[in-house]
């Protein structure tokens, strides 16, 4: 038996397996990395729209009375804030401040949301999560990851692809709304979501209906060159935009202040899980931070390549890559408060040999329309 008997797999592994896609172990899934060529694939979405499986995402399903209440203190963001049919990015932390997830939050309905997980995190997410829930929360709490076929169609010319396929008003969605009903014929959740930096929809379906759901859309796509896109695609789109990645540029080990994702944490929403940690942390000042650059020499800065400042290591990279759009070697490292700053220069070894770094704006691409 090979690493990928062992693996599970999608609904739509028929699918990769007829487009031609090389299937690589992922957290435990067989999973395409590339069809055309991770370039080729980078490009379509960039410049057109591209069709991703994220079937191997997990989700959660809290409904009743106390749902708000119960997310309101398993993540950092304000889920009160949310309106029917929005959708909320945050994270669910320790006591101690560290990172247990990212998160995505769709309220459907009054007391009615579902919350997608990574991949990675499932079984971790959902001992957490369960561990922390109780009938006092007056709500129910399901694992229904294996309900849920899911889709990412991304890049500019997404909605023409998925409008020709529904009658509900796509153009009216606005980013991270969402809307339920037919598209291809199949009951969907179609929030304005992704993970590229480019405009598109996430198309949430019962697994039973996943070949009819990906032939409608490879069809529909076909006057605007949409492609279907890997993992090695989708690594560089979303370290292009500086999306985290779990495992990566956060974990357990790190709090979302550090991750500069102070904008998904809302300390006036009244107490939530970590909420301690982060108030002393903050108060101490924060030491360290989360932060892009360029190398400015030749190389490519990969994950677990030792940061140097004034001669003295101080951490690793967490994400690198030759950046498709840009044409320059992009990464995320975490650096000290005072050398986080936009212009500072440090070094990063490659290969035995130092190569000069400068900390950059993030994120590194954006959208031109």
């Amino acid at each position: 038996m090979t690493d990928l008997d062992a693996c599970k797999r999608t609904p739509f592994y028929d699918n990769h397996i007829a487009e031609g896609a090389r299937i690589v172990p992922f957290v435990g899934w067989a999973m395409p990395v590339q069809y055309s060529g991770i370039m080729a694939e980078h490009k379509a979405v960039r410049e057109s729209v591209g069709l991703f499986d994220v079937s191997h995402m997990g989700e959660f399903l809290v409904e009743g009375p106390g749902a708000e209440a119960f997310l309101q203190r398993m993540t950092t963001n304000d889920v009160a804030a949310l309106d029917v049919g929005q959708a909320q990015y945050t994270v669910a932390l320790l006591p101690e401040g560290g990172i247990v997830d990212d998160l995505l939050v769709y309220k459907r309905a009054a007391s009615r949301y579902l919350v997608c997980v990574n991949a990675g995190r499932l079984d971790a997410d959902w001992e957490w999560f369960s561990s922390n829930h109780s009938a006092a929360d007056d709500c129910t709490l399901v694992n229904a990851s294996d309900d849920f076929a899911q889709l990412a169609i991304q890049g500019r010319n997404a909605e023409a692809v998925l409008q020709k396929l529904t009658g509900l008003d796509l153009s009216a969605v606005e980013f991270y709304r969402l809307v339920e009903g037919e598209l291809a014929g199949v009951q969907c959740i179609i929030p304005r979501t992704g993970y590229t930096g480019e405009d598109g929809f996430e198309v949430f379906c019962a697994p039973e209906h996943a070949d009819r759901v990906w032939t409608a859309i490879r069809e529909a796509g076909q006057e605007f060159g949409l492609v279907p896109v890997g993992l090695g695609a989708r690594d560089t789109l979303r370290l292009e935009a500086k999306y985290c990645l779990y495992g990566n540029d956060i974990d357990t080990t790190t709090t979302p202040l550090e991750a500069r994702l102070g904008w998904i944490t809302k300390f006036d929403k009244g107490d939530f899980i970590g909420r301690d940690a982060l108030v002393a942390q903050k108060e101490a000042r924060v030491r360290r931070f989360l932060a892009g650059f360029e190398l400015k020499g030749r190389g490519i800065a990969r994950p677990g390549a030792t940061v140097f400042v004034d001669d003295q290591a101080v951490s690793e990279v967490t994400s690198g890559t030759m950046s498709p759009s840009l044409g320059r070697a992009i990464g995320l490292c975490y650096l000290p408060r005072r050398h986080s700053r936009p212009g500072t220069a440090f070094e990063i070894e490659i290969r035995g040999r130092r190569v000069p770094a400068e900390v950059v704006k993030t994120p590194f691409y954006k959208r031109p329309y």
